[in-house]
């Protein structure tokens, strides 16, 4: 893969503290924080156009919803001045937004996806990103999953649950990497 197109922009999926909470149960990629703010300091550094994402739960007992410190972006994916927050209420971060209206009209061609859950709305995003007709590079070591339990009961661990989301995207609604390897082909 050569280096990324002038037209690609980083998007930053529910980086919220809201996450750390335990009712989600253990969760893996420990290093995803650090990998996000360096995703986030490269693009900076090259001004290539930054994009976050914030559930708002419409359930008040989330930790994710409004008036809760849960909804707060986690410190390594504060958004900047300038940076532009689209706030969502289901799983996918163009539906109820103008995500897609704001990146067409910025002419972004390229997506470089990082955030919470993998499972969850990354997944749903990158799929809908990918129908949409957009590149997409998701970044492994960006995202997280929690561990969860099957409808029969049964207990899945977050590395598994990571792991079989990840195979399920890679090839057919993006290109899974790791942060040093989107880092390497974006800023050769």
């Amino acid at each position: 893969m050569n280096k990324l197109p002038q037209k690609t922009a980083l998007l930053l999926i529910d980086v919220q503290e809201g996450f750390n909470a335990p009712l989600w149960g253990m969760r893996d990629t420990p290093q995803a924080e650090e990998n996000i703010a360096g995703l986030l300091a490269k693009f900076r550094a090259q001004s290539q156009p930054i994009y976050h994402v914030q559930h708002l739960s419409r359930n008040p007992k989330s930790p994710l919803a409004p008036g809760q410190p849960g909804v707060d972006f986690m410190a390594a994916a504060r958004p900047r001045h300038g940076e532009r927050i689209f706030q969502k209420h289901v799983n996918s971060a163009f539906i109820g937004t103008n995500l897609e209206e704001v990146l067409r009209k910025d002419g972004i061609q390229r997506l470089v996806i990082g955030g919470i859950a993998v499972d969850h709305c990354v997944s749903t995003t990158t799929r809908m990103a990918a129908n949409l007709g957009f590149d997409v590079l998701l970044v492994a070591d960006a995202t997280i999953a929690h561990d969860r339990k099957g409808h029969d009961g049964a207990a899945f661990p977050a590395q598994l649950v990571h792991a079989i989301t990840l195979a399920s995207l890679h090839g057919e609604f993006a290109t899974v990497l790791t942060t040093v390897s989107v880092l390497d082909i974006a800023f050769q």
